[in-house]
């Protein structure tokens, strides 16, 4: 099994190149099957996700040609089976997508139900509800979600709670439906946006996305086209917290500065310095951080996804901290881990109540999820000694080059698979 193996101690300094939006391109690629024309999509982040739906695609038809790490031709129009049956899918969240564009073009489509991270509760009743209201007959039956209509017919959906995958996977379905659809209280995280963007290019017609209210007119067919994804706020989020708990001096590359203003003004709460360019963002921690308090909530509030990785800075901040979790009720699964490490934090219910400790201390530990796993390699970079991150499986699920981006910016971390090749880490260290 793959560990990360960490000497911490050396602020990060340099420059990163963020990669593409995880979370939009799964829905993307899914997205892209809703035509018989093909499409070509840039800017993909070589992740363990992506190469799983992306394999998922071509076993039921789809034709998938990766022209380069980051550039893939997908084409949809010899797709013969609506049955997703793919033993990996199961693993991932956003298998789901598949049933919002096999639904809108076929108008059939049969999903496993969805795996992905342990980190609460993630009821997708809203997106059948969604899919129900549109027409579709939708039963779960023996681990699989099954969707049919004769026809679908554009609706008034109000949601009940802000749901992404919802929001996402309902505009799919809706954008090649008869007449008009309406979502309110829907989502309006970036990747939205850019899967509505994304749609629109291939020909739908879509207004709203980014609000809570978007409009759907129904078309009946879409065309090829080329586009780029945007870059992942959650991956720059990361290197900007990694910025602040190591008191280094990082630059964020190829970002949407806007898409980071949660994060950018926690940062300068806790004593950071913020330097902002059109497509770039500096993170410089000159000093001791300060304590604050942070409640997770949908976009344009602080993200969730982002909650392990500001904890782990805070923690190392002097004074007394408060993390309100307020979108899933497992995401403190860490903090014993990182109480390991010498972190001082009480969990409450959705709330961790955090004390500030000098240092960190090396320790083994295992990530339990994506994001936590992230947030353990963040606190060994801060940490005196080693560190040995295990089951980063869960991190590779989502972080293209972790370790090698990482070492760009002055750390000590490498990927080992055995027992002699931390001992060699070891003894290189010293």
């Amino acid at each position: 099994m793959d560990q990360y193996v960490i000497k911490g101690g050396n602020p990060l300094v340099g420059e990163v190149e963020i990669g593409g939006a995880k979370n939009a391109a799964l829905a993307i690629l899914a997205a892209a099957i809703m035509t018989d024309e093909t499409v070509l999509i840039e800017n993909l982040p070589d992740v363990r996700d992506i190469n799983v739906l992306l394999e998922a695609m071509q076993k039921i038809g789809a034709f998938v040609e990766r022209k380069e790490r980051h550039t893939v031709k997908i084409n949809g129009s010899q797709i013969g089976d609506f049955s997703v049956d793919y033993e990996y899918i199961k693993r991932i969240r956003a298998s789901y997508y598949l049933l919002g564009a096999l639904l809108g073009k076929y108008k059939k489509a049969k999903v496993p139900l969805p795996g992905g991270c342990n980190i609460g509760s993630r009821p997708i009743d809203q997106h059948l509800k969604g899919f129900r209201a549109l027409g579709a007959d939708v039963k779960i039956e023996y681990g699989f979600i099954v969707a049919n209509a004769e026809k679908l017919r554009g609706s008034h959906i109000y949601l009940d709670v802000v749901s992404v995958g919802a929001t996402i996977n309902i505009m799919m379905a809706a954008a090649m439906a008869d007449g008009n659809t309406v979502i309110e209280n829907a989502a309006k995280e970036p990747h939205v946006v850019d899967v509505a963007n994304f749609l629109n290019s291939m020909g739908a017609n879509i207004k709203g996305a980014g609000t809570d209210i978007i409009r759907i007119r129904g078309v009946e067919r879409f065309h090829s086209t080329e586009y780029s994804i945007i870059p992942d706020q959650i991956e720059a989020g990361t290197f900007m917290f990694a910025a602040a708990a190591t008191r280094g001096d990082v630059t964020v590359k190829n970002v949407i500065p806007k898409h980071l203003e949660a994060a950018t003004s926690k940062l300068l709460e806790i004593g950071c310095e913020i330097e902002e360019l059109d497509d770039a963002v500096r993170v410089v921690c000159a000093k001791g951080l300060k304590c604050t308090n942070v409640k997770t909530l949908p976009y344009p509030g602080f993200p969730t996804d982002m909650q392990p990785q500001i904890t782990v800075a805070l923690a190392l901040a002097k004074g007394s901290s408060i993390v309100t979790e307020s979108i899933f009720e497992n995401r403190f699964k860490y903090v014993d881990e990182l109480a390991r490490m010498g972190a001082n934090i009480k969990v409450e219910g959705n709330t961790a109540i955090i004390e500030g400790v000098e240092r960190y201390t090396g320790a083994q530990v295992s990530s339990p999820d994506l994001r936590a796993g992230a947030a353990l390699v963040i606190a060994g970079l801060a940490a005196d000694g080693i560190t040995i991150v295990d089951d980063i499986h869960y991190i590779e699920r989502g972080y293209e080059r972790f370790d090698e981006k990482l070492r760009s910016l002055g750390a000590e971390i490498e990927k080992v698979s055995d027992e002699r090749a931390i001992q060699k880490f070891r003894l290189r260290v010293g």
